[in-house]
């Protein structure tokens, strides 16, 4: 089997759920240095405050937890609060009782505790490598969408450099002088080509050298933007 490529885990939120003290710390400070965010909590409870906080792309959780099931707390997020989370569940040999639910909860994986780390960090790339290959198809879709719009060199090198650099949030976090650092581009002509992309939506200036990037205002492959 080919080695995994667990960089592409940097690009993704952890939630892991844990009420051992050591462990919910050992694990976090490995996971941590894999991973772009990881919140660690005790409690189901403090679980779902986090999901309702911030984006949640993996949940790893306990079985046993204390006075808790992190089952029935997957079942309740599917099924009352409809959160789609993919979902690997730790569990000792004596829990085979509940493999039965995680099965019909179609819960992605499960590892037996103690935690091999090796284990749980190939089972977290498997698991999120489709959805980084749909996010890179997404992002080339969206540089075609705007590269077939532009018929100025420049401005195609500029949407490139825009596309490549923005994070998982969409956020282009840039200054004009960081481009032409980039781009061999004149200062004037990134201010014109920003201008028309905040004009259009495509760009939303959110703070000083800080842009959200609105793919739902991308132009059609008949619509240009304008130089």
């Amino acid at each position: 089997m080919n080695k995994r490529n667990l960089d592409i885990l940097g690009d993704f939120n952890i939630l892991y759920i844990e009420d051992e003290p050591q462990l919910l710390k050992h694990t976090t400070m490995v996971l941590e240095d894999f991973v772009q965010n990881i919140f660690a909590v005790p409690t189901c409870k403090d679980a779902l405050e986090i999901i309702k906080k911030n984006r949640i792309d993996i949940i790893i959780t306990d079985i046993n937890l204390k006075h808790e099931n992190g089952i029935e707390f997957l079942k309740e997020l599917k099924y009352e609060h409809e959160y789609n989370i993919p979902a690997i569940v730790a569990t000792a040999y004596t829990d085979t009782e509940y493999l039965i639910d995680a099965i019909k909860l179609k819960v992605e994986d499960y590892i037996v505790k103690p935690i091999n780390l090796k284990d749980l960090l190939n089972s977290m790339h498997d698991i999120l490598l489709p959805i980084a290959q749909k996010k890179e198809i997404k992002k080339s879709y969206n540089m075609i969408r705007t590269i077939s719009a532009v018929t100025d060199g420049k401005q195609v090198e500029m949407v490139k450099f825009i596309l490549k650099n923005l994070d998982a949030e969409s956020m282009f976090n840039y200054s004009y002088g960081d481009i032409m650092a980039q781009v061999d581009v004149s200062k004037p002509t990134v201010i014109k080509f920003f201008r028309q992309l905040l004009q259009k939506g495509i760009l939303t200036k959110i703070q000083n050298k800080k842009y959200l990037f609105n793919e739902n205002n991308l132009p059609s492959p008949s619509e240009e933007i304008d130089e």
